[in-house]
């Protein structure tokens, strides 16, 4: 069980660090997505999280696609 716990709590921490890693890349890009956050899903020894990009605007989409297609070489 307390192994059980330790894994639900590594793969919380894992999305909480990719939020801050996905956050600083934006921002050195000149991005910002105001509703970056974290969301627990499941329960007990089956949470998990998700890292919720939020809503943006459509300059904030385009400039944010502008950059996936260069880092992409497009």
């Amino acid at each position: 069980m307390a192994k059980d716990r330790q894994a639900a709590s590594g793969k919380v921490e894992e999305a909480l660090e990719a939020r801050e890693v996905l956050g600083a890349a934006l921002r050195r890009a000149g991005i910002q997505l105001p509703a970056l956050d974290f969301r627990p899903v499941g329960g007990g020894v089956d949470v998990y999280g998700l890292v919720s990009l939020g809503e943006c605007s459509a300059p904030v989409a385009r400039e944010l696609a502008s950059v996936i297609a260069k880092g992409a070489g497009r």
